[in-house]
């Protein structure tokens, strides 16, 4: 079920973008913005994981340098079944982790400092495996291609917006003249924002099931979830960005959980998979 509602909501994603495409530029507009849209694209699916890597000054490490962390990755992916990811550490007390690579023979998952001290063995194990989970689903390519193309959408409502501030023409007969201003400035960029985050949450909840699978205990992910979570009402990771993060376990950024609209939240509320991962447990 989340499969097919990320299929929809992905298609529902590029109709937004075809629609900016119409109200700016007609066909010819359109046809300008898939071009861009795939340059983008293309460029996120080789060079995303050194980007993000970068931006959170993570650094890899080995067996000889953290042991455990090294035989317990090894040891979950391959219950997971996928090649062995290569394994990053992000110096920052909050803890956290995420997973990026353009599918499953280029994986990464990065945890940080204070992940490891925080969690119990079984707990960090949990959060590991929802990781690989994310590697295993590919959903480090799915959020990668929907950031881009809900980038895309903004960066043209943003263009737009300044175009009709300096005397940008918004008669254009090809285009959706004033109409198509509106669409483009306001009403494209919300909903390319709603449809993301949509993504984002769909495919939180189906990597806590296969990570429950993959570990072979929910309840410890769920006791995870509860403990990252009040980190993170608490605590805000330095490096954190609105734009990167829907790849952590769970919302980075300060007051996560303190979510006005669960509409605009990159994760479910963490009490809902909670829930999810007793039910698991219990089957």
């Amino acid at each position: 079920m989340n499969t097919l509602k990320t299929t929809v909501l992905m298609a529902a994603l590029m109709g937004v973008l075809v629609a900016v495409g119409g109200a700016v530029g007609g066909q010819s507009g359109a046809s300008i913005m898939l071009i861009i849209s795939l340059v983008m694209n293309l460029g996120s699916f080789w060079f995303s994981d050194k980007i993000v890597l970068k931006m959170y000054d993570a650094r890899p490490v080995d067996e000889a340098n953290a042991p455990d962390l090294y035989q317990m990755v090894r040891k979950l992916s391959r219950n997971a079944n996928i090649p062995m990811p290569r394994v990053y550490v992000i110096n920052s007390n909050v803890p956290n982790a995420f997973a990026t690579g353009r599918n499953p023979e280029n994986g990464v998952v990065a945890v940080t400092t204070g992940i490891m001290q925080a969690l119990k063995y079984e707990e960090l194990e949990g959060v590991v495996a929802h990781e690989l989970a994310h590697i295993k689903n590919r959903d480090t390519l799915i959020s990668t291609v929907v950031a881009s193309i809900a980038g895309v959408i903004s960066w043209i409502g943003t263009m737009a917006q300044w175009a009709a501030i300096f005397g940008g023409r918004s008669d254009d007969e090809e285009g959706g003249g004033i109409g198509g201003l509106i669409f483009t400035i306001i009403i494209a960029p919300l909903a390319a924002t709603i449809i993301q985050m949509g993504i984002s949450r769909s495919r939180e909840y189906q990597a806590d099931e296969s990570g429950g699978n993959i570990c072979g205990n929910p309840l410890a992910l769920a006791s995870a979830l509860t403990k990252i979570e009040h980190y993170a009402k608490f605590g805000t990771m330095e490096q954190a960005t609105p734009a990167t993060s829907h790849m952590f376990i769970i919302n980075p950024l300060s007051g996560a959980g303190k979510s006005i609209m669960n509409l605009f939240s990159t994760h479910p509320a963490t009490a809902d998979r909670i829930a999810k991962l007793q039910a698991q447990a219990r089957r």
